[in-house]
């Protein structure tokens, strides 16, 4: 027989470590408390305890323990909705949960990072990060003419958050080694747990989501009938959720693991039960820009991997009570003309989009237009706006696909990828703004991280 792996060989290859204690004393103590006060129906305190405590513990993370207070940051966007839902119920639903500030708390600690560095950010390569936070900047400025201040918290925080973390990671560049396997671990588990509860989701529907959905009115959610509901997961909507699976599943092609398989196989189940059209054709584009990134040997791995996945997700997606469901989904994507939500979303192109290449100033934060990031961008911070914001992503993207290690480093190509299927997503989504946005930004920022730790080793080796 050969040789068995330890316990310590399958923790490594897993991420399951609980390393450093005072970090993770502190967490699994906000899980505690959380989870406690669930239990005793105490959502009404949790809804501003639980917020606070999230802070105090990213706070000690962000300052401590860098690298873990990333991964602490994507499991908060993951997971708050689900926490809000279950203390709801436990007491009562509470409209515009405080709860779900907690994300947009935590990962705002990275204004932080943008504040100390924001007068050398040209020297190290970050001026175009700066350059789309004063198209934010501006946005504010015009919606605090048009709008009353409190409005304005919200959208400002949703256009402002993503740039600052994407920007943070980006600083932390020389950790980059780190980084890669902290989000590699944090994303595999997050695709395995929200992918196995979208299935459970889908099949029973818990409770606490029945109560959610009756309350909140979210049609586009469906029924709240077993087998009926566009799968949401852990998450607040099918939209937001699609499009982290679709990154995440991208980020599965970069990782090494016996979880592996179960994640994927879960994960992209849920991912066609949430039935949205968009995130599937973005992950589509994010597949076909990762194996033209990269070599032929990894090309080659990377055919072998998604034929096994396959192999395990297509007789999953033929059995009932998820065969109807996702076939007449992808049935409607050969038929568009007729399909509801797309002449919407056409109607709305056809009767705005000349409204909105006319805003030179736009109408500020906050006064956005119905699902396409494209159209709202233009209506809240107008061409002056957009030519400082889309100006420095766009030069961001353009030196992300630059470098030569998208062919070599696997996360390189698959966070090159992932920018690709949330940027095809920009015409008919809300892409930029809040967990969507942190999305898409993380990766520009942990991509240009990659392209400046390769490019310091080349000239580190040449001297």
């Amino acid at each position: 027989m050969g040789k068995q792996p330890s316990v310590s060989n399958i923790s490594q290859q897993t991420g399951f470590q609980l390393q450093p204690k005072q970090a993770w004393a502190a967490i699994l103590g906000l899980v505690l408390f959380t989870t406690v006060g669930i239990v005793a129906g105490a959502g009404k305190i949790l809804n501003f305890l639980c917020p606070m405590g999230a802070l105090a513990v990213g706070a000690l993370l962000y300052f401590r323990y860098p690298v873990l207070y990333v991964s602490f940051s994507w499991w908060l966007w993951f997971l708050s909705p689900l926490i809000r839902r279950l203390a709801d119920f436990r007491s009562s639903y509470t409209e515009s949960s405080p709860m779900l500030l907690a994300p947009y708390l935590v990962a705002g600690l990275t204004v932080i990072t943008l504040w100390k560095h924001l007068s050398t950010a040209h020297r190290q390569g970050g001026l175009p990060f700066v350059l789309s936070f004063l198209g934010v900047i501006y946005g504010l400025l015009i919606g605090l003419v048009t709008s009353k201040p409190v409005a304005l918290a919200e959208p400002f925080l949703a256009w402002l958050i993503p740039v600052t973390f994407g920007f943070h990671l980006f600083m932390n560049w020389r950790e980059y080694p780190s980084y890669r396997q902290n989000i590699q671990r944090t994303f595999l588990w997050g695709v395995l747990i929200m992918g196995i509860y979208g299935i459970v989701q889908f099949v029973s529907l818990p409770e606490w989501d029945r109560l959610w959905l009756d309350n909140s009115g979210l049609a586009s959610a469906g029924t709240s009938e077993n087998g009926e509901v566009r799968v949401w997961s852990t998450m607040n909507s099918g939209e937001p959720f699609a499009a982290y699976m679709a990154g995440g599943l991208l980020l599965l092609f970069s990782c090494q693991s016996p979880l592996l398989l179960p994640a994927s196989v879960s994960g992209f189940l849920s991912f066609f039960l949430s039935t949205v059209r968009s995130a599937w054709l973005g992950w589509f584009a994010g597949a076909i820009a990762l194996a033209a990134f990269l070599k032929q040997s990894l090309q080659i791995r990377l055919i072998a991997v998604v034929a096994i996945i396959a192999l395990c997700v297509i007789p999953l997606t033929t059995m009932e009570p998820f065969s109807e469901k996702i076939s007449n989904r992808i049935e409607s994507l050969s038929n568009i003309e007729e399909d509801r939500s797309a002449t919407v979303r056409r109607d709305m192109y056809d009767s705005l989009l000349g409204v909105a290449l006319s805003k030179f100033v736009g109408d500020g934060l906050g006064n956005g237009v119905g699902d396409s990031g494209f159209l709202s961008m233009f209506f809240q911070i107008g061409w002056f706006g957009v030519i400082f914001y889309m100006g420095g992503m766009i030069l961001l993207v353009l030196r992300l696909f630059q470098g030569s290690e998208g062919s070599f480093d696997l996360f390189a190509a698959a966070a090159r990828a992932i920018v690709v299927s949330c940027l095809v997503r920009l015409p008919v989504n809300g892409v930029i703004g809040g967990g969507s946005g942190v999305l898409l930004w993380g990766f520009i920022g942990i991509g240009i991280a990659a392209n400046k730790y390769y490019k310091h080793q080349r000239l580190a080796n040449r001297s």
